[in-house]
């Protein structure tokens, strides 16, 4: 699918990966909204891309809603790239005892609903619109997470969240397949992004030493590029894609 000219919605496009889709959909052409909690962000990245920007929260029906008008007004909505996420690291039984019970929800409700809540409002929007060439009306991409395979101690409510994402791959692809409708999902290892900015140099190495080859933390560069292979090729559907440097997590 040629993506120049096409509409284009980023979650969590404000910051780390999204950033880096939203520049890669937008020098490629696209028409990019980003849609974001940070409203802030999002109007930055937004005059960055010449774009739309959609303040709000993946996991509300409302907020996406208007993300996905927003992006369509903007030009006909083909791509949606969820970035949106979050990953404290909690164990089940720590010392103070058993993990709240809403601190699992929390990250079930914004990682695995949040998706589903795009997903769903945008290949809605994406139906209704006649196809391009190859019967195709657009292609969603996910993002999941190693841990969804090997996840490490603590990670027991994001790895059950990123493996969420992984298992609706395929009967979501298979639903709107009829319909020219693609969806896969990218599962990145170790990536620069905020959530690792914070740490030492040192520690940063440290990380990178552990992935084969190349033994370095990856880019949100990368992650962009495989977007735009999985946004490109028109063969590519229900995959879940491990971009990791051949990283197999360690239990901690």
């Amino acid at each position: 699918m040629n993506i120049e000219g096409l509409g284009a919605l980023v979650t969590g496009g404000g910051s780390g990966l999204g950033q880096a889709v939203a520049r890669m959909l937008a020098d490629e052409g696209a028409k990019v909204t980003v849609l974001d909690r940070n409203a802030e962000a999002a109007e930055a990245m937004a005059k960055e891309v010449s774009g739309a920007a959609a303040a709000g929260d993946v996991t509300s029906e409302e907020d996406v809603q208007r993300a996905v008008d927003t992006a369509d007004a903007l030009a006909p909505l083909r791509i949606v790239v969820n970035c949106a996420g979050i990953g404290p690291p909690e164990k089940m039984v720590g010392r103070n005892g058993p993990m709240p019970l809403a601190n699992f929800e929390t990250v079930i409700k914004v990682n695995l609903i949040g998706t589903f809540n795009v997903m769903r409002l945008a290949a809605a929007c994406m139906l209704a619109k006649e196809p391009l060439d190859d019967n195709a009306r657009g292609a969603i991409v996910n993002t999941a997470s190693v841990a969804a395979f090997d996840g490490q101690i603590g990670q027991a409510a994001y790895s059950a969240s990123k493996g969420g994402i992984v298992g609706m791959t395929l009967p979501v692809a298979r639903e709107l397949a009829r319909s020219g409708v693609r969806v896969n999902t990218i599962a990145p290892g170790i990536f620069e992004t905020p959530l690792l900015a914070s740490l030492p140099e040192e520690a940063k190495q440290s990380l990178g030493m552990q992935v084969p080859y190349p033994s370095r933390l990856g880019t949100p560069a990368e992650f962009a590029d495989a977007v735009r292979f999985l946004v490109g090729n028109q063969y590519m559907n229900g995959e879940v894609i491990r971009l990791d440097g051949s990283i197999r997590m360690a239990p901690k």
